[in-house]
C-alpha cells in the first residue's frame, strides 16, 4: 500500500504517461474511429428486432444481421494483418475507413430495392471497413507510448468507443424505431393478399428511416479520413514486411495467455452482442414495454457502459486489470442469473447493469493477450479480431432459444459467455508468465 511521502523524502521515478505529449494528436484521431464503429456497431442491434417486423421474419432469420456483421470482422481480420504488416497502421486506418463508408452509403440502393439480401451485404461491406479498421487501430494505439501503460492506454481510447455506442442507440431510438408501423405480422400478412401496395408503402417508409443515419454516418466518415490522411502519423511499421505465417502461428499458438485470450474474446463478444442485440426482445416479451420504451433501455446500457469504461480506466492506476476484469465477469454472470429467474422490470434492470460490467472486458482481454508478443502483434491483433466471430454465431443461439422458449431463458447463453470470461481472468492472475506486469 501507498503512503504520502514528506517533503525531505527520496524523489521516485515519475509514472510514464498514458499517452506521450508527441502521440497526442495522432491519439485523439484514432479515438474518432473508435467512437465511429461503436455508433456503426449499436446503431446496427436494433436492426435484428427492425427488420424481424418489417419483412415479417422469426428473431432466427432476423439474427442474420449479427452473421453478416461480426462474420465480416472474421473474414477481414487476417487480410487487413497482412495489409499493415505491408504498410503500415496508417495505410490500414485509412483503407477501413473508406470500406466503412462505403458499406453506409450501400444503404441507399438496399432501401430502394427492399430486398433483406441487399441489406445484409450493405452490412457485410460496412463490417469488413470495421474489422480492417479495428485490426489497425487496436495495435496502433498500443504503439502509441510505453508497454507499462498499453492496457490502459488502450481502455482510454476504447472509452471512446461507447460515446459513439450512446450515440448509435440515440439515433436508431429517433430515427430508425419510431419510424417502424405498429402493425402485427398477421396484419401484414392480411396486406401482402389484399393491399400490396399499401404494404409496400409502409415498408419503404421503414427502410428509409433505417437508411438515413447510415447515409449521415458516411459523410461523417469522409471528414475523419480526410484528417488521418492529411495529419502526419507515427509510422509504426515493421522493418521488415516478411511475412512468416508458420513460425508465427507457431509461436502464437504455443502462447497460452494469447492462445486463451482469444477463447476470452470469442465468448465476451458473444456475450456483448447477445445482451444488447436481445434486450429489446426482453423488454417487450418478458416486460411488456413497446419497441420505442425498450430502445431507451438499450440507451441507458450504453450510457452506463460509457460511465463505466471511464470508472474502470482510472481504476487500473491502482487496481490490477485482470483482478478487475475477474470481479466485474463475476458480476455480470449474477445479472444474468437475475434476468432468467425474475423476468420483468427487475430482470431487465439486471441486464441494464451488465453493460456496466462489460465495459473494461474487450480492451482488457486484448491488452493481456498481447502483452509482450513484439513482431506477433500484428497478426496476434488479427486473431482476436476473428474472435469477434463469437457475435456471429452465438447469437443465432440465443435468438433460437427466444423462438422456442422465452426470451429470459436464452439469456443463458451470455450467462455461459461470462463464465469463460472469468475463467480467463482466473488464469492469468494464476499462471504467471515472464513480463508479467500486473500486481
Amino acid at each position: 500500500m501507498k503512503t504520502l511521502e514528506s517533503p525531505r523524502s527520496i524523489p521516485t521515478a515519475p509514472r510514464a504517461r498514458i499517452v506521450p505529449r508527441e502521440y497526442l494528436l495522432p491519439f485523439i484521431l484514432l479515438t474518432t474511429c473508435f467512437a465511429a464503429w461503436g455508433a456503426a456497431n449499436n446503431m446496427t442491434d436494433p436492426l435484428v428486432k427492425v427488420f424481424s417486423r418489417v419483412f415479417s421474419m422469426s428473431n432466427l432469420q432476423g439474427a442474420l444481421v449479427q452473421f453478416s456483421f461480426y462474420g465480416a470482422y472474421f473474414c477481414l481480420a487476417l487480410p487487413a494483418a497482412i495489409l499493415i504488416k505491408k504498410t503500415s497502421y496508417k495505410t490500414g486506418v485509412l483503407i477501413g475507413l473508406g470500406v466503412f463508408i462505403t458499406g453506409a452509403l450501400l444503404f441507399y440502393p438496399a432501401s430502394r430495392t427492399m430486398e433483406y439480401w441487399h441489406f445484409l451485404a450493405a452490412i457485410y461491406i460496412l463490417a469488413s471497413g470495421l474489422s480492417i479498421l479495428e485490426t489497425s487501430c487496436n495495435p496502433y494505439v498500443i504503439a502509441l507510448g510505453p508497454q507499462e501503460t498499453a492496457t490502459q492506454r488502450l481502455n482510454l481510447a476504447q472509452a471512446f468507443n461507447p460515446v459513439g455506442s450512446n450515440l448509435g442507440v440515440f439515433l436508431a431510438a429517433l430515427l430508425i424505431l419510431p419510424k417502424i408501423h405498429p402493425a402485427t405480422d398477421e396484419q401484414r400478412e392480411a396486406l401482402a393478399a389484399s393491399e400490396p401496395a399499401t404494404l409496400s408503402a409502409i415498408q419503404g417508409a421503414e427502410l428509409a428511416a433505417v437508411m438515413t443515419p447510415y447515409v449521415g454516418m458516411a459523410a461523417v466518415l469522409f471528414l475523419i479520413w480526410l484528417a488521418i490522411a492529411f495529419v502526419r502519423m507515427p509510422r509504426a511499421s515493421d522493418e521488415s514486411p516478411a511475412i512468416e505465417f508458420g513460425p508465427t502461428f507457431r509461436r502464437l499458438l504455443g502462447n497460452r495467455h494469447y492462445a486463451f485470450g482469444v477463447v476470452a474474446q470469442f465468448f465476451y463478444v458473444a456475450a456483448q452482442i447477445c445482451v444488447w442485440t436481445f434486450l429489446i426482445q426482453y423488454a417487450t416479451l418478458s416486460a411488456g414495454l413497446t419497441e420505442q420504451e425498450a430502445g431507451w433501455y438499450l440507451q441507458a446500457s450504453i450510457l452506463l457502459f460509457l460511465v463505466f469504461r471511464f470508472i474502470c480506466t482510472a481504476l487500473m492506476r491502482v487496481v490490477a486489470p485482470s483482478r478487475l476484469l475477474l470481479v466485474m465477469s463475476v458480476l455480470a454472470a449474477v445479472f444474468c442469473v437475475v434476468a432468467i429467474l425474475v423476468p420483468g422490470r427487475t430482470g431487465l434492470f439486471a441486464i441494464v447493469g451488465i453493460s456496466g460490467c462489460m465495459s473494461l472486458m474487450f480492451p482488457t482481454i486484448y491488452g493481456i493477450a498481447l502483452h509482450g508478443l513484439g513482431e506477433d502483434t500484428k497478426f496476434g491483433g488479427a486473431g482476436l479480431v476473428m474472435a469477434i466471430l463469437g457475435g456471429a454465431l452465438l447469437p443465432l443461439v440465443q435468438a433460437r432459444i427466444i423462438d422456442v422458449g422465452s426470451a429470459h431463458l436464452s439469456y443463458l447463453v451470455p450467462l455461459v459467455c461470462f463464465a469463460v470470461v472469468a475463467a480467463y481472468a482466473v488464469f492469468d492472475r494464476t499462471a504467471r508468465r515472464p513480463g508479467h506486469v500486473f500486481p
